[in-house]
């Protein structure tokens, strides 16, 4: 679980979260644990999906330790003799098989810089701005392919997501996960559009990769119905309540 307190990741992990190219948003308290990574790789990971392995999950905060993937069975061996829960017993146990491990040239953490520039402006129009303009500027293919997966995404996840993540900077996580609870209920019922349906047809179903999103590009997304995703639930459906007083430490 990312919010915990230990997270370890092998050679095998891969992150990701896809969601704006389902018409959906990230959820599972992404709007938590994405919002605080260093400056504004949240905000990049969100809206692009774009995946990471476990070394770039080490550099950027998403995890805590890191090990081949052929000694798992070796971990999972020592935790299970331990007859204590002392987190600094724990630590030294997952250190004992851990790799000290850098990301190499090709990672996204080396564009860290770009991400900030182009990723801490308020709207979603503005990010694809300064995208345009540092590709115009520097002819990087990052960004190319950044504004390409952009672009294949739903305009209305788009301003969603980033609005959900903005406001997870300022949210305790069972905040976040109430708010992202609400924001999964608006999508499935599809009281303000059928991207997610639309999505989940495109890239799941028939596998096409040529959704209708609705409405279809960013101007036409308005304020009222990204709001519409944050407003209270009706009276059939309760919001989600989480029992807080039994919260344990995370991240």
């Amino acid at each position: 679980s990312l919010p915990g307190m230990f997270r370890l990741v092998t050679d095998k992990t891969v992150f990701s979260h896809p969601e704006t190219q389902l018409g959906f948003h990230p959820d599972a308290g992404a709007s938590f644990y994405l919002s605080r990574l260093p400056g504004y790789i949240g905000e990049y990971l969100a809206l692009t999906g774009d995946k990471l392995n476990g070394v770039d999950m080490i550099a950027c905060g998403l995890a805590t330790h890191y090990c081949l993937n052929a000694r798992l069975a070796l971990i999972e061996e020592r935790l299970g003799k331990l007859i204590t829960d002392d987190p600094s017993v724990i630590e030294s146990s997952l250190a004992q098989y851990g790799d000290l491990v850098y990301p190499d040239k090709r990672s996204v953490i080396h564009k860290i810089e770009s991400i900030d520039r182009c990723f801490s402006h308020d709207t979603v129009e503005e990010i694809f701005d300064a995208l345009e303009k540092e590709a115009a500027d520097s002819s990087d293919e990052w960004c190319t392919a950044t504004l390409k997966k952009l672009k294949e995404a739903s305009p209305l996840s788009l301003k969603v997501t980033l609005r959900s993540i903005r406001d997870g900077r300022f949210q305790p996580l069972d905040k976040c996960l109430a708010q992202e609870y609400r924001i999964s209920f608006n999508c499935v019922s599809r009281r303000v559009s059928n991207d997610f349906c639309e999505g989940v047809r495109a890239r799941l179903v028939d596998k096409d990769f040529a959704p209708k999103w609705d409405p279809p590009c960013l101007e036409d997304v308005t304020r009222d119905m990204v709001d519409c995703f944050f407003s209270p639930l009706g009276a059939h459906e309760p919001e989600l309540e989480l029992p807080t007083a039994l919260r344990e430490p995370h991240m």
